[in-house]
């Protein structure tokens, strides 16, 4: 069986998000979606409540889960026996810093592949950071984020302003 890890923060997640698990999730057997903890990151969704949200988006993908985890990222795939991970790429500068993640990963768990999906060109410009921006204001981030966890999204982004 072909696992493979879609490694992120997720804070929120989005609809560029989805379209690289939705992808993933037509190469490999089992994708799991996995929430990421960066100690240096402020977040505005806790690791529970963001692995809650992909809940939400994920359940018509059988062969898609959702975890989390606040340790390296090889250490985890080597635990799942996962033979690839999925990253999605939005620009050059994506890539420079993908790019070095996947060797040094590479170095750490040489079993595993990391495959690279070019996002969609309406999501180039796509996200965490910029929805929960123009959330703050009070923006419409109906083309950006999940349905069904829309209205979550709004109360949270617009109350930490």
């Amino acid at each position: 069986m072909k696992i493979a890890v879609c490694p992120g923060s997720f804070d929120p997640v989005t609809l560029g998000h989805m379209d690289i698990i939705n992808r993933a999730s037509k190469l490999f057997d089992k994708v799991i979606v996995l929430v990421m903890v960066n100690s240096a990151k402020k977040y505005s969704f806790s690791v529970e409540e963001r692995v809650e949200l992909l809940q939400k988006v994920i359940k018509d993908l059988p062969n898609v889960t959702v975890d989390s985890s606040e340790g390296l990222l090889a250490d985890y795939l080597k635990e799942k026996e996962a033979s690839a991970i999925v990253k999605g790429l939005r620009a050059v500068t994506d890539f420079e810093y993908e790019f070095q993640m996947a060797l040094a990963n590479k170095k750490l768990y040489p079993e595993a592949e990391t495959v690279f999906l070019v996002t969609k060109s309406e999501n180039m410009y796509l996200s965490s950071s910029i929805v929960k921006e123009i959330a703050s204001y009070g923006g419409e981030i109906t083309d950006f984020v999940p349905e069904p966890i829309l209205g979550t999204i709004k109360e949270r982004l617009v109350k930490e302003k």
